[in-house]
């Protein structure tokens, strides 16, 4: 198999055979020409499939090492999906350290069709075989975390679910397939927000979901073509123009995660500093063994106080203050009046989304020029 920065390049990026233009076209139409009734060339209306999905599919399976991808018209468009093979009844398995907007997602709506949810610590792996039940049909892993960057053993929770019905998911935004490849440590369903890292530039809304399962990947093709979460065209063409420097940008930005992180460590007015990378880590070697490299965020308590936290991050002059990450530009957020607002707020603080956190995607900028500005801005306050 081709190395990774290759195969980003190359598939799914087949020159188009009418002009020989080395970047295929964005087939930006609803529905395609039938020579007969149910006659046609592979695609019938753009809802159900189009070039620039299979493109973007091959593209992303390929750097999973999976056989099957199925794209969305966002993350949670992914994760719908996934959740729409369950039904009254069934039981999920989730991290008690998720996304607000999959956390949302779970309980303010899939809820309400008869589908229950524990959340449980996922850094002990044991604690999904506690909360097992006999309705239990799916387990739901995030990792890193957003925004703590805990991390779950992968391989072991699977372990624990190998001869079960039981899928693992794994939401695999934060590490990329650049960092971390699920299915190979057993795995069902790997998910991207692919708004994030994999588009990389802050400038489309995507989501997929990958896997080796044939029949769980139909069933996630007809549940975009059921439930009309298909992404535009033009959206997974710029997904897929973002995919060919993926690699490039995640050396960047964890190299620049990193001198953040390790700034933050020496900083007095930093409290505590989140990022695997980083020894202290309680769970430095599981990501030093599960990940190739340990990715672009980083979150940080402060010792200052909420107002105080809330002028700093509105302060900065290279990092903008914004909802989102993975681009290359840095983003600062106040995770719990800005993603995790939906969170309940007792929910919040006992999983330690606390109003003191701050959370960083550190982009691809010059090093020097992101120290200078959290030096500038810490100093214009006292502790």
């Amino acid at each position: 198999m081709k190395g990774f920065n290759t195969r980003a390049v190359h598939e799914g990026q087949t020159p188009e055979k009418s002009t020989g233009a080395v970047t295929p076209p964005i087939y930006q139409t609803s529905t395609f020409a039938q020579e007969a009734p149910a006659k046609h060339l592979g695609y019938e209306y753009t809802r159900a499939d189009n070039p620039n999905y299979q493109n973007l599919e091959t593209a992303l399976s390929s750097l999973e090492g999976a056989k099957y991808g199925t794209v969305f018209g966002s993350g949670c468009g992914a994760e719908t999906a996934v959740l729409s093979i369950l039904k009254s009844g069934d039981h999920v398995i989730a991290g008690n350290d998720l996304y607000g907007g999959t956390h949302r997602l779970f309980t303010k709506v899939f809820a309400n069709f008869g589908i229950s949810f524990d959340f449980v610590d996922a850094t002990q792996p044991k604690n999904f075989e506690k909360a097992l039940r006999k309705e239990t049909k799916l387990i739901w892993i995030e990792t890193p975390t957003n925004p703590l960057l805990r991390l779950t053993d992968i391989s072991a929770v699977c372990e624990i679910v190998r001869k079960k019905k039981i899928y693992v998911v794994v939401d695999n935004t934060f590490a990329t397939s650049y960092l971390q490849r699920p299915l190979g440590l057993g795995a069902d369903v790997v998910i991207h927000s692919t708004t994030k890292y994999i588009g990389g530039h802050s400038d489309v809304i995507g989501g997929c979901a990958i896997t080796n399962n044939k029949e769980l990947s139909e069933k996630l093709q007809f549940a975009r073509k059921s439930m009309g979460l298909n992404p535009s065209p033009f959206d997974c063409w710029l997904a897929q123009r973002g995919v060919k420097t993926l690699g490039l940008r995640m050396e960047r930005h964890q190299h620049n995660a990193m001198e953040v992180a390790r700034f933050f460590v020496e900083h007095p007015k930093i409290s505590k500093v989140y990022y695997p990378g980083l020894p202290s880590h309680p769970q430095y070697k599981l990501a030093s063994k599960q990940m190739a490299g340990f990715g672009g965020m980083v979150s940080a308590e402060f010792r200052l106080s909420v107002e105080q936290t809330k002028k700093l991050i509105s302060s900065f002059s290279v990092f903008t203050l914004a909802e989102s990450l993975g681009g290359v530009e840095s983003l600062v957020c106040h995770p719990a009046t800005m993603t995790h607002a939906s969170v309940p707020k007792k929910e919040r603080e006992k999983t330690g989304v606390t109003d003191s956190l701050v959370r960083f995607s550190v982009g691809i900028e010059d090093t020097e020029d992101l120290l200078e500005d959290l030096e500038d801005a810490l100093a214009k306050f006292r502790i």
